[in-house]
Formats: structure tokens, C-alpha cells, sequence
């Protein structure tokens, strides 16, 4: 196995800092950026009993990623029922949405900070049988010590962008190194793969199988509130903004203004990707000199509503529901984009912009479909969604982006028969 200069120095110095931590664990609880009553999980004391028989520990690093999950636990325990999972993530949001959405035989607990003591802790109560990495988040620590413990560990979904892969060049020992602990990586498209190869991934232990968001199930909503909000809203022509960001919605209230003129009693539901940017966007749009109802007081739309402001988290599954035309946000601006399966699988028509970099193979699956529209700003936008509005329209491009969308949910069947490989010890050293 690779060694690296850095990684020895990173690991030998890291439990000095313990102090340092804790402070600044105490900080962000005391701005809500930690469970003040869970922070012994972050330091590797369980808030939870260690359940008997195997247990399988998935680590994600961000709501999207921990959502992506749910439906492959699912599947899984379905294969295995004795089976445990721990989930573990380090936001609160994410806490409480899988919460919510874990199924049956499945828990949530922070992960713990990447000191060694923490780690070492956590490790020993927990014990995991088999050890799941999603996406790209690798604390030294943590693979370390999960490694000299002789847990098996496969990271899944793996993605890495062009920027990332620049930021390891610099330290290429410590990529190869810390990626050389892992049995198996199953990196959702070429891309990643030939970054990954290039940072000493070998071939044998590298497979491209897509992303497991297209496997995950439709999101969730509650079907009261769903009926009751569509009964607010009949009659009139609805579009959504999803999971938008600052600079971008400036764009979009511009587009609405145009779209409306031809659209008449046309509502606008407004979900930035931060619901805590409620207040802000309330402003600007009221400077705009539209009328905003706002979700988070429980307003509702009513006749004069102009935007109905969705600033919650967990409700994107009643939001594309609601809407037959969907702009996926952080597309207009350089973000990346944000994730078209989901409206793809609720049947909601797919506008984007140019900047879909994060999600590049199902924007380019579909874009070959047809089954997307892509605008490049407000007028143009503006333009996609009075044409897509007209139902006929709206539901060839739904049907196309569900089939487009939904042709690799194979992905989630791969990575769960490699992990009851792993699992069941067929996996090797």
C-alpha cells in the first residue's frame, strides 16, 4: 500500500487539535450547526445501543447523498432483514430528514470528528461488519482507523469533478494512500473513473456503474398537504424553481415577470436549495412588487399570490408534484446543477440551465432524449416555460425525461449484490 509523507504528519498532529474542536463544536451548536444534545456523537460516545447480529455503516456526507441511500437500505434489508444500518452524516438538516425516511432497522447517528480518539471510539462500539463511503467525502482519520480495524470498506457512488481532482494531484501519496484502503469503488461515471485511476485507484478495484439516484424512489410527500395545496392552486398555471441559488433567482422572478404576461394567473413556486435564505428572497421579491404567500408561516397561495415562497426543507416531493414544469436551479449559475431525477420521476417537465456539470450523464441522457429544455437565461426561461405550460407539451417531455431517467436503476441492484459479497466475506484483503 501506498504511503504518504502527509498523511503521517496529518494523523500524528490531528489529536492535538482536540481542544480546538470542541470549541469549535460548541460554536456551531450555539448557531444551530450542531445538536447541542447529540455532541457526544461527534466526539464518538453512541447516543445508541449497538443493535446484536451484522451491522452495515453507511457514511454520507450531505443531504442529497444520505437521501440517495434510502432506497438502497431499503432494497437491502428487503435481501436481509436481520441486517442493521447505521447511517451516520454530520449535519443536522440531514438528521432530521432521515429521521423521517430511514425504513425499518435503519438509524441515524453524527458522524464522529475526525480526531483519532473520536474515531477509535465510535469504531469500537459500533463494530460495523462492512463499511459504505457514498460520493467523495475521505477523512483521513476515519478511513484510516476504519481500515486498521479490519472492516471492509467500499466507497460507492463515487464522483470526483475536474477541481477536486486538481486539489489531490497536489498530494497524490495521500490520495493514492487513503483510496488504496478501499476494496472496491464504484464511481458513477467515466469521468470519475479515469480520475480516480490516475490517482492510483487500481483498475481491478474500479467500476463505472452510474449514479444511485437512479434507483432512488420518488420523493416523498404528505398526500394531505399535496390535496389541500391543489385545491388552493386549480385552475391556475403553476411552474417551479427548485433548489435555486443567490444570483439565480434574480433571473428567475425576471422570467416569471415576462412568462406571466402571456400566462394569465400564472404562480411561481420559489424552493431555494437554502430555505434559510427565506427572509432575503422575501424582500426581493416584494421589491419587485410581487405578492408572496410564504410556507414557512403557513400561508398559503391564494388568488392574488404571485410566489409562493417554499422555504422548508424535505418538501421537494410536494413541490414537483404540484408543478407540471420544473426549473432545476443551480444551473444558471456555476454551481453545477442539482439532480433531474427526481422531477424526472415525479412526472414534472425539466427546464436547466448551461452549468449541469455535477450531474453531467443524466443531463446529457437527457438531452439526446429530448426530453429537457435547456435556457441560458431570464428571456429564454422565460420563453421555455410559457411553451412548456401547454399540457401536451409538458407531458412529452415528463415521459421522456422518466424514461431517460429511469433506464439505470439497475445501479442500485450492483452496488447491493457487492456489497453482500463484501459482507459475506467473498470480497478478499
Amino acid at each position: 500500500m501506498a504511503r504518504s509523507l502527509a498523511l503521517a504528519v496529518y494523523l500524528s498532529g490531528i489529536d492535538r487539535l482536540e481542544g480546538r474542536v470542541r470549541r469549535h463544536l460548541a460554536a456551531r451548536a450555539a448557531r444551530g450547526k450542531e445538536d447541542p444534545a447529540r455532541l457526544g456523537e461527534r466526539m464518538g460516545r453512541p447516543g445508541l445501543a449497538r443493535p446484536s447480529g451484522q451491522l452495515v455503516w453507511f457514511h454520507a456526507a450531505s443531504v442529497g447523498e444520505a437521501l440517495s441511500l434510502v432506497e438502497l437500505i431499503r432494497r437491502l434489508r428487503a435481501r436481509r432483514p436481520a441486517l442493521s444500518v447505521l447511517v451516520t452524516t454530520g449535519t443536522v438538516t440531514s438528521a432530521g430528514l432521515l429521521a423521517e425516511r430511514l425504513p425499518e432497522g435503519a438509524f441515524h447517528q453524527y458522524a464522529p470528528v475526525d480526531l483519532r480518539r473520536a474515531v477509535r471510539a465510535f469504531l469500537q462500539h459500533w463494530r460495523p461488519d462492512l463499511a459504505v463511503w457514498t460520493e467523495s467525502e475521505l477523512w483521513p482519520s476515519l478511513v484510516v482507523e476504519t481500515h486498521a480495524s479490519d472492516v471492509p470498506m467500499l466507497l460507492v457512488n463515487a464522483r470526483m469533478s475536474a477541481r477536486a481532482h486538481r486539489g489531490w494531484r497536489w498530494m497524490p501519496s495521500t490520495a493514492a494512500t487513503l483510496l488504496g484502503r478501499f476494496r472496491l469503488v464504484l464511481a458513477q461515471e467515466e469521468a470519475t473513473a479515469r480520475r480516480l485511476r490516475r490517482l492510483g485507484v487500481p483498475r481491478d478495484r474500479l467500476e463505472v456503474t452510474g449514479t444511485l439516484k437512479e434507483g432512488t424512489g420518488a420523493l416523498p410527500c404528505d398526500e394531505g398537504e399535496r390535496a389541500m395545496l391543489a385545491s388552493q392552486i386549480t385552475g391556475r398555471p403553476v411552474w417551479l424553481a427548485a433548489s435555486t441559488h443567490p444570483g439565480e433567482e434574480e433571473l428567475v422572478i425576471d422570467a416569471h415577470r415576462q412568462a406571466a404576461r402571456a400566462a394569465l394567473g400564472l404562480l411561481l413556486i420559489l424552493a431555494p436549495r437554502h430555505p434559510e435564505r427565506g427572509d432575503a428572497l422575501e424582500e426581493m421579491l416584494r421589491t419587485a412588487g410581487l405578492v408572496v404567500a410564504r410556507r414557512s408561516r403557513g400561508e398559503l397561495p391564494g388568488r392574488e399570490t404571485e410566489v409562493f415562497l417554499a422555504d422548508t426543507m424535505g418538501e421537494m416531493g410536494l413541490w414537483y408534484r404540484l408543478a407540471p414544469v420544473s426549473f432545476v436551479g443551480g444551473s444558471l449559475v456555476e454551481v453545477g446543477g442539482h439532480n433531474a431525477y427526481e422531477p424526472a420521476a415525479l412526472g414534472s417537465a425539466i427546464l436547466h440551465g448551461p452549468h449541469v456539470a455535477n450531474f453531467a450523464d443524466i443531463y446529457q441522457r437527457l438531452a439526446a432524449a429530448r426530453a429537457a429544455v435547456r435556457v441560458a437565461d431570464a428571456r429564454s426561461l422565460a420563453r421555455a416555460v410559457t411553451e412548456t405550460l401547454a399540457p401536451a407539451r409538458a407531458a412529452a417531455l415528463a415521459h421522456a425525461a422518466w424514461e431517460a431517467a429511469s433506464s439505470g436503476a439497475e445501479v442500485t441492484d450492483r452496488v447491493i449484490a457487492a456489497m453482500l459479497e463484501h459482507l459475506d466475506g467473498a470480497g478478499g484483503a
